[in-house]
C-alpha cells in the first residue's frame, strides 16, 4: 500500500446539507465555539487542504488563530501555522489571494499535468507547484504529501473535494458539523456531489461521536481501520 497521511475531512453544513446558500457573502454555519474546535483540530494536523474553488470563492486564510496553538506548535518543533495544500486542474487561482500571501508557511499547489507550466509561471512566486497527474490523482497528491513528512493532513472543503477523497477510498475520518437551519435552495453548493462513495446502504459508516455544540452537533465518523479516536 502506497503511504499517505491520516486524512481528516471537516464540513459545516445545514439541516439539508448545503456547505453555503446562492448569495456572494460567505454563509456561517457554524458558532464561535466550534470555530475554536476546529482551529484546535488545525493546529494538530501537518497540512491543510482546499479545492481551488474554495479559495476562489471565500479566500480562506488557513492559519491557526490561537497564539497558544501556534507557541505549542513551535515547542514541538513544527511551524506554528500547517502547510497549506491545494488542487486544481484549471490553475486559474489569483497568486494575491490569502491563501499564498497570509501567514509564513509554505504552499502547495497540485496541479494537472497539461497545466503545469502556466502554474509555474502564474504561482511559481508565490508556491510550489507539483504536478500531480492528468487528470489529477489524488493517490498520486497524498502520497506525495507523506513523502514530504505531511502525517496527518486536514481537508477543509469543498464539496468536489469532499466528493472526491470519500470516493476514492481516502479518507480516514469525517468531522460534520449541522447547523440548525435550511439553505432551501438547489443553486447552492452541496457537502458532495454524485458519485460511488465506499458507504451505502449495504456498508454503514461507524459513528464514533455525537457532541453538542452550543447550537450545532458535531458527528464525528471512523472511516477506515486507521481512525483515530483521540
Amino acid at each position: 500500500m502506497v503511504p499517505r497521511p491520516y486524512t481528516l475531512l471537516s464540513c459545516g453544513m445545514s439541516i439539508d446539507g448545503y456547505l453555503d446558500d446562492a448569495a456572494q457573502e460567505r454563509l456561517l454555519l457554524s458558532n464561535d465555539a466550534d470555530f475554536d474546535r476546529v482551529d484546535a483540530v488545525r493546529s494538530t494536523c501537518d497540512a491543510i487542504l482546499v479545492g481551488a474553488a474554495t479559495i476562489r470563492q471565500d479566500d480562506p486564510r488557513l492559519l491557526v488563530r490561537s497564539a497558544e496553538r501556534r507557541a505549542a506548535r513551535v515547542a514541538r518543533g513544527e511551524a506554528p501555522n500547517p502547510l497549506k495544500v491545494t488542487v486544481t486542474a484549471r490553475c486559474d487561482i489569483d497568486p494575491a489571494a490569502r491563501f499564498f500571501t497570509v501567514g509564513e508557511v509554505d504552499k502547495l499547489v497540485y496541479c494537472a499535468s497539461g497545466t503545469c507550466h502556466s502554474a509555474r509561471e502564474r504561482l511559481g512566486a508565490v508556491a510550489t507547484v507539483i504536478d500531480a497527474g492528468d487528470p489529477v490523482d489524488l493517490s498520486r497528491v497524498t502520497a506525495d504529501l507523506a513523502g514530504r513528512g505531511v502525517r496527518r493532513l486536514m481537508v477543509e472543503g469543498g464539496g468536489t473535494m469532499h466528493t472526491q477523497f470519500l470516493t476514492a477510498g481516502l479518507a480516514d475520518e469525517l468531522q460534520l458539523v449541522v447547523a440548525p437551519f435550511f439553505v432551501g435552495d438547489s443553486r447552492a453548493p452541496r457537502f458532495v456531489s454524485d458519485g460511488k462513495f465506499p458507504f451505502g446502504p449495504g456498508r454503514r459508516a461507524t459513528l464514533a461521536e455525537v457532541r453538542q455544540i452550543d447550537d450545532v452537533v458535531l458527528l464525528r465518523y471512523a472511516l477506515s481501520d486507521r481512525f483515530d479516536a483521540n
